[in-house]
């Protein structure tokens, strides 16, 4: 089996590309600055973790290296969602990793120990998730036997941005006989309401 290995999917912050759901409470400025301040928390408190890669929308890679200049820096490629967390496992299962963790940065609750279950989940299970309260799901994982490929018919149904996202992917996966372990849900911050979450986690 090769190393573990973590993605982390994110936007660069340029003023009125990213948040954009977040822009009605907080203005282009404000909004691309928390997905700075999302993103560069997440790298904080994941540091010690597998070996990370950053997989970045908007932007380039020049502005990118000037943001996060120690960062391992891949374009994402693909039509969709479901297509680009495909590409992006597809490239470092190529690059010889066994199990595959993928997050994004809106999750300010995300801590190494849950990386730590997710992995101990992948022993036994093809796919692990975790479940971000507004249905979607912060993070997938596929273990080291599972081919990235095998993830197509399980996003093809789904509705990206939806209350419906993970109830349709866990539905494919057994539909495809693939075996699934959860994590606790947790929340992700996309929308006004949950900056509420924000108060919890003062450090994201």
């Amino acid at each position: 089996m090769g190393p573990d290995h973590l993605i982390l999917f994110t936007r660069y912050p340029q003023a009125g590309l990213a948040k954009t759901r977040l822009i009605p409470a907080l203005g282009p400025d404000g909004a691309a600055r928390l997905q700075r301040r999302l993103t560069e928390g997440c790298l904080s408190r994941l540091a010690g973790g597998p070996p990370l890669t950053v997989f970045f929308h908007g932007g380039d890679h020049g502005r990118m290296r000037a943001w996060l200049p120690h960062a391992a820096l891949v374009r994402q490629q693909g039509s969709d969602l479901g297509q680009r967390m495909i590409q992006a496992m597809a490239h470092c299962r190529g690059q010889g990793a066994g199990r595959i963790l993928l997050v994004g940065a809106d999750c300010p609750a995300l801590e190494l120990p849950h990386l730590n279950r997710a992995l101990a989940l992948l022993v036994n299970h093809d796919l692990v998730f975790g479940p971000a309260l507004d249905g979607g799901f912060y993070l997938i994982g596929i273990g080291p036997k599972l081919k990235p490929d095998r993830l197509t018919p399980l996003f093809a149904p789904v509705a990206w941005g939806t209350g419906q996202v993970l109830t349709t992917v866990l539905k494919q996966a057994g539909a495809q006989g693939l075996t699934a372990g959860l994590l606790e849900p947790l929340p992700d911050i996309d929308t006004p309401q949950d900056l509420a979450y924000l108060a919890d986690y003062p450090r994201p």
